[in-house]
């Protein structure tokens, strides 16, 4: 038990000791992308696996995601917005945009490749 209870006081200790780094990044990123259009997040191209169009979710077989140190892999993603998803089937080429929202990543755009 005094394990444990040492492990999570060193956990709490690390948390708090990122804290303030974690803010100051934070404060900096805004500033430095205030007023930043959604533009600024580039593309990446991709291939739609499956579309889950009631539950907002579409898996891609997607290239590396540069801006979130991302290896290119097949995963779900969440849109943000359902409309998104209603031209899209499996197999269609795409370059889509990825956001990390407080640790989840969102699917913010998506456009058919010509």
């Amino acid at each position: 038990m005094k394990i444990v209870q040492r492990l999570f006081n060193i956990g709490l200790l690390a948390a708090g000791m990122a804290l303030p780094w974690a803010v100051a990044a934070q404060t900096n990123h805004e500033h430095t992308h205030m007023g930043a259009s959604q533009a600024a997040v580039p593309m990446t191209d991709g291939e739609v696996r499956k579309v889950d169009q009631a539950n907002g979710k579409v898996t891609l077989k997607h290239g590396e995601i540069k801006h979130l140190d991302m290896p290119g892999m097949t995963m779900v993603f969440t849109v943000r917005d359902k409309s998104l998803l209603a031209a899209l089937k499996p197999g269609d080429k795409v370059s889509f945009r990825v956001e990390d929202e407080g640790g989840k990543l969102v699917l913010t755009d998506i456009q058919p490749k010509n």
